[in-house]
């Protein structure tokens, strides 16, 4: 189940993202940032939504944010960030999250939605973002520096809503 997250919600969210974070292996994200400056940025504000998904135990096993991509004339297109549960990864949850959030873009009028920074060497996610029906509209070389791989493209994706 995907739910609205709460800030009740946080220390669960933190628990999932500061690994993910601390690893530096996937998203551009100071690897030393500290709980309340991820609070700030994964909690965002409306219009933009923030979510948990729920196992049938009631624990949070992964969470989303989604928002306007830019301000002004880039308003109409949406953008998210997705973080699982490293004991939840191949179950769906990930495909749960980003189907939840294409259909609140799609509900809240955005034409579009992009991701601007994808590690081209995070496979799993690129092969879910095509699944879903984002291609790869943009390739920046050498722009992510990956803790085993060295420099590697970020990628950005995009899809008509």
């Amino acid at each position: 189940m995907i739910r609205a997250a709460t800030l009740e919600d946080w220390p669960a969210i933190w628990s999932i993202c500061a690994p993910i974070i601390g690893r530096a292996d996937t998203f551009s994200y100071d690897p030393a940032m500290e709980e309340d400056a991820a609070r700030e940025m994964w909690m965002v504000p409306a219009p933009g939504r923030t979510t948990v998904a729920v196992d049938d135990d009631g624990a949070i096993v992964g969470t989303a944010n989604m928002y306007a991509n830019r301000p002004g004339p880039g308003a109409h297109v949406a953008s998210a960030n997705y973080m699982v549960a490293a004991r939840s990864r191949r179950r769906g949850v990930g495909r749960a999250l980003v189907e939840d959030s294409v259909e609140w873009a799609r509900e809240a009028g955005f034409a579009a939605m992009q991701f601007n920074a994808v590690a081209e060497s995070n496979a799993s996610a690129v092969r879910l973002y095509e699944q879903a029906g984002f291609a790869t509209v943009g390739r920046v070389p050498a722009a992510f520096r990956h803790p085993e791989h060295g420099d590697v493209a970020l990628l950005v994706m995009h899809r008509l809503l």
